[in-house]
């Protein structure tokens, strides 16, 4: 059975690939609208089978923070299979196909949103840090400020809510998706989502804002699915704004912001975590390592870490299990190899190996993970990810002791 992997063509595949993202059950709380703007903007590749367009994959450009560099970045948006299609390795193949192109035209960095552990492990993709998702009673939250009357938002403000989050304050491993119609298929969630917000930027621009999709519009839980702000000030607004919701809601939740540690705006955290054991909502926080990193070019992104600290000098030995996926004369078919690397204030890796160095062996799975930040090459080896002479991981552990890297970004 002949399988074609090819871009997405508008006119011959729209049909075949709502009908995809409708049989994997993504159009139950999104119009078939939200399709239509996802495919208007970043890159898609399809899978064809018996002449239609049985897989999809969607990617979408953007950047990712690295302490206080921006690096070029992708996120690999959709991947989806249609019922007839499934257990085929049509999706791990035409997902590698669009890592490579990416990696090809320039991305140093990709990232994906995944359903489970496992499936994109074996294109190079290394689990990211933990989420905190926090669900609590607002009527519990402790603020000192009582908020201005904010503006009301809805989805007829993408533009203005997209500016608010490219421009937000942003931290070690945040990322910005660039279209804008990526914020606005967000906001197309949900019958009942809403944003409130305030227009203190530069010739009334939106400033910051949240936005929230309701379960139950009466009580809640209201799920925030970001909160944008650039100052101290701006973000204890937007919690005295979620306080003031606590009259009638029950319930909030929300991912903790990076550098935030929402346990210390909570009255009585403890006891309400008692109290509330065994209910349909009990308040509490929960953790979740939902998405994964992978580096697609190491020269270029070494060239952008600048670390504090003495440099270390060792041989990589990087395995890259994306090349099993990809023909041999792509033009992109990862980035295993040895290496001799610097990790210090001006890094640096370049092909070979020196004798006189120690060696460090892993997969670009667990390297991207070091590099990033996600765990300690300690606590990398305990888990048989990677593998080195001692002195070289407790080096790697002084001089990669990076902040919590976080998305803030819905992958």
């Amino acid at each position: 059975m002949e399988v074609r992997f090819r871009p997405y063509e508008p006119e011959r595949d729209h049909e075949a690939v709502v009908r995809i993202i409708r049989e994997a059950g993504w159009l139950r709380t999104l119009p078939e609208e939200a399709v239509d703007l996802t495919l208007r903007v970043g890159r898609a590749w399809v899978a064809e089978l018996e002449g239609a367009a049985e897989c999809f994959v969607h990617t979408v450009p953007g950047s990712l923070r690295y302490l206080d560099r921006e690096l070029p970045f992708f996120a690999v948006n959709q991947v989806a299979t249609s019922r007839i299609a499934r257990r085929r390795g049509l999706a791990r193949r035409l997902t590698a196909l669009a890592v490579a192109a990416n990696a090809a035209d320039g991305a140093l960095v990709s990232e994906v949103g995944v359903f489970d552990q496992g499936f994109y492990d074996a294109l190079g993709f290394g689990t990211g840090s933990y989420e905190l998702y926090a669900t609590l009673d607002p009527l519990h939250l402790r603020t000192e400020q009582r908020p201005r009357v904010p503006r009301r938002l809805s989805a007829k403000d993408w533009k203005a809510a997209h500016a608010a989050r490219l421009a937000r304050r942003r931290s070690h491993g945040a990322c910005n998706l660039f279209p804008p119609e990526m914020t606005r298929v967000a906001m197309l969630e949900g019958a009942n989502s809403f944003g409130l917000g305030y227009t203190d930027g530069p010739q009334g621009a939106l400033s910051h804002c949240l936005w929230c999709t309701p379960e139950d519009p009466e009580h809640g839980p209201y799920r925030v699915r970001w909160l944008a702000f650039q100052t101290q000030e701006q973000f204890r607004e937007l919690i005295a704004l979620l306080a003031d919701l606590g009259d009638q809601v029950h319930r909030v939740q929300l991912a903790e912001p990076p550098g935030v540690q929402l346990q210390d705006l909570v009255a009585f955290p403890l006891r309400q975590l008692q109290a509330t054991r065994g209910s349909p909502w009990p308040v509490g926080i929960q953790a979740v390592a939902h998405w994964q990193v992978r580096l697609c070019d190491l020269v270029g992104a070494l060239r952008e870490t600048h670390l504090e600290g003495k440099a270390v000098r060792f041989n990589l030995r990087l395995s890259d299990p994306i090349s099993a996926f990809l023909a041999e004369d792509a033009p992109w078919r990862g980035i295993g190899g040895e290496y001799i690397v610097v990790l210090g204030p001006e890094s640096m890796a370049q092909p070979g190996q020196n004798p006189r160095l120690p060696t460090l062996t892993a997969s670009v799975n667990a390297f991207s993970r070091l590099w990033l930040g996600v765990r300690p090459a300690s606590g990398l080896a305990l888990t048989g990810a990677l593998h080195g002479p001692t002195p070289l991981l407790d080096h790697l552990d002084r001089l990669l002791c990076l902040p919590t890297p976080r998305p803030d970004w819905e992958l």
